[in-house]
């Protein structure tokens, strides 16, 4: 009797969503980015009066990877799909700020939707750009 290979028989996960994928690559980036900044907090020298400015690089940063993904994935129109993903991406970590910690809107919020849709958007130009004909 020949052995099953059980791996062979799993099927593959593929979202073809480019907002969705980069979405869930942008939460992986955002996540990598909060234990790197926690992890400075805890046993490095950073304050946390610091750590607003560092937070809004950790979003930027976040929405570019989340753009450029989402550009790849898309076969057009990479600014686009990338700059909807940093607006969905902003609202998103807005939505849960409010619900979680009740935090309001100010004009911080509103440079955060500016930051992310604009990193969103050039990771989408130079993700579209990269995907092979």
């Amino acid at each position: 009797m020949k052995p099953i290979n059980a791996i062979k028989n799993v099927p593959k996960v593929h979202v073809t969503s480019p907002l969705l994928s980069g979405m869930l690559y942008a939460s992986f980036w955002l996540a990598a980015g909060a234990l790197l900044l926690a992890a400075f907090l805890r046993w490095g020298s950073m304050q946390e009066t610091e750590l607003p400015m560092y937070s809004m690089m950790v979003h930027g940063c976040a929405s570019l990877a989340g753009g450029f993904v989402s550009g790849r994935r898309s076969s057009q129109r990479g600014w686009y799909f990338g700059g909807m993903l940093g607006i969905a991406y902003g609202i998103l970590v807005l939505l849960i700020g409010f619900l979680a910690s009740n935090t309001g809107f100010s004009g911080r919020t509103l440079t955060m939707l500016v930051e992310t849709f604009l990193c969103g958007a050039f990771g989408g130009m130079v993700g579209v750009n990269t995907k092979r004909s």
